[in-house]
């Protein structure tokens, strides 16, 4: 009997007492086990997936809601910015026109005022001148009655 044999026998026996202390059940429990919590893992893996879909979804959705918003928003805002645009240049161009009315007024108003002056001047001399003339020609009789009626006619021809 060689070593080899022996050594047969030996495998045999060992092979016999873990048949015997039921290590390949043990093995086998244990494979199982762990398949089982590989499975269960498995299925929460799946269980987070759809739950992350979920909220990927859902996030989408109001990701879609917000520019919607948003853009309604901008909408708005544009809408109101043309309205105060317009008003604001109606504004301007009424104060523009209030303005030059008021300015044209006031060049009326100092021609006239100017004309009424060199109409006042132009009197004034033209006494003073006629005063002058008559005095140096006519006697002062003579004289006072011929302003008084020139005074007369002037008052008449102004009212």
């Amino acid at each position: 009997m060689d070593a080899t044999f022996w050594a047969l026998i030996g495998l045999v026996i060992f092979l016999g007492i873990l048949a015997y202390v039921k290590v390949p059940a043990m093995m086998t429990g244990a494979l199982d086990k762990r398949a089982d919590q590989i499975r269960n893992e498995l299925e929460e893996a799946k269980r987070l997936r759809e739950e992350a879909q979920q909220l990927l979804s859902e996030y989408q959705r109001k990701r879609k809601e917000a520019e919607t918003e948003a853009e309604s928003i901008l909408n708005a805002a544009e809408k109101e910015a043309a309205v105060l645009r317009e008003e604001a240049k109606a504004k301007t161009e009424e104060y523009i026109s209030r303005r030059t009315a008021m300015a044209e007024q006031k060049i009326r108003q100092a021609e006239t005022d100017a004309i009424n002056e060199v109409r006042a001047s132009a009197v004034d001399l033209a006494v003073v001148a006629a005063e002058k003339l008559i005095g140096s020609k006519v006697d002062s009789k003579s004289s006072d009655q011929l302003f008084k009626a020139s005074l007369g006619e002037l008052k008449t021809r102004l009212n």
